[in-house]
């Protein structure tokens, strides 16, 4: 009897659990879906139509928003930036971070906590300084200068991250490199790189999110409509099309759609990453 009971709780219990789960799932993708199905319709039927599935799909609006909506070049723009801020944060926060963990030098621990405290620091709280250093530099509305300030805010946390996992490399793989002839710089790249790959993953996914999703920063150094990223050019695709909805929804799911893409292919890896993390700390 008591088992029966037992197992009348278990699974009244995951019952409730699922019960529970689908709501939030449904939640959460109803607004994906319901963007989707606008961008399938007209201004004509996307209030009037009630169903799901639209009964007429208008998929010429997606080529409307790409080509009248100019998304070709923001899509393009989006691929450069996050391909050169994620190539350049895997670099510069994996040197740093083996510099960091494997390395004695006088400021070590300082400057590695000068890094964390920059974690703790809301980027809107640097606007001031980092617009006044970009204009300075004549790098306000240019490529070169919106990848530079999005490297330097992705740096602190890749750090992090990668000097975790730095930390708990055998010393006895750096010396059998050592003993073969390898350089410092042949131990990061050969020996230390190729074991953080589950480090360098996270970095990646994070990274590149980030990047895609960017704002903020690029309205504030980008205004050139050739140079603006998805984000930035959705929001003056919106002040054009703000009436015609189908088009609005049709380059929102352009700009969602990578996202999304990412994560379904890369959660693994999310998990993964984030698991090996825990298990190094």
């Amino acid at each position: 009897m008591v088992v029966d009971n037992y197992k009348l709780t278990k699974i009244t219990t995951s019952i409730f659990s699922h019960i529970f789960l689908l709501a939030v799932t449904t939640t959460c993708l109803f607004p994906l879906l319901w963007m989707v199905r606008s961008s399938l319709m007209t201004n004509a039927t996307i209030f009037s139509d009630k169903g799901l599935i639209p009964q007429v799909m208008h998929f010429e609006n997606f080529y409307l928003a790409w080509t009248q909506g100019n998304f070709g070049t923001y899509f393009l723009n989006s691929v450069v930036y996050t391909v050169s801020v994620v190539f350049g944060i895997v670099v510069i926060a994996s040197l740093a971070a083996y510099a960091f963990s494997r390395f004695q030098f006088p400021g070590k621990n300082f400057f590695f906590y000068m890094f964390l405290a920059a974690m703790m620091i809301p980027l809107p709280g640097s606007f001031v300084p980092l617009y006044v250093l970009m204009n300075k530099l004549h790098l306000v509305n240019t490529r070169i200068g919106y990848i530079l300030c999005m490297i330097n805010v992705g740096l602190a946390l890749s750090i992090y991250i990668l000097k975790t996992f730095f930390d708990k490399m055998p010393s006895a793989l750096e010396d059998a490199a050592r003993m073969d002839g390898c350089s410092k710089l042949g131990i990061w790249l050969y020996v230390a790189m190729p074991l953080a790959r589950p480090a360098i993953a996270i970095v990646v996914i994070f990274n590149t999110l980030n990047v895609w999703n960017e704002y903020i920063l690029a309205t504030l150094l980008l205004n050139d409509q050739s140079l603006m990223p998805l984000q930035r050019g959705l929001m003056v695709f919106q002040g054009a099309h703000s009436v015609d909805y189908p088009l609005l929804m049709a380059g929102l799911s352009i700009t969602v759609a990578p996202v999304v893409l990412v994560y379904l292919f890369m959660q693994k890896h999310i998990i993964k990453g984030l698991s090996a993390g825990a298990v190094a700390g």
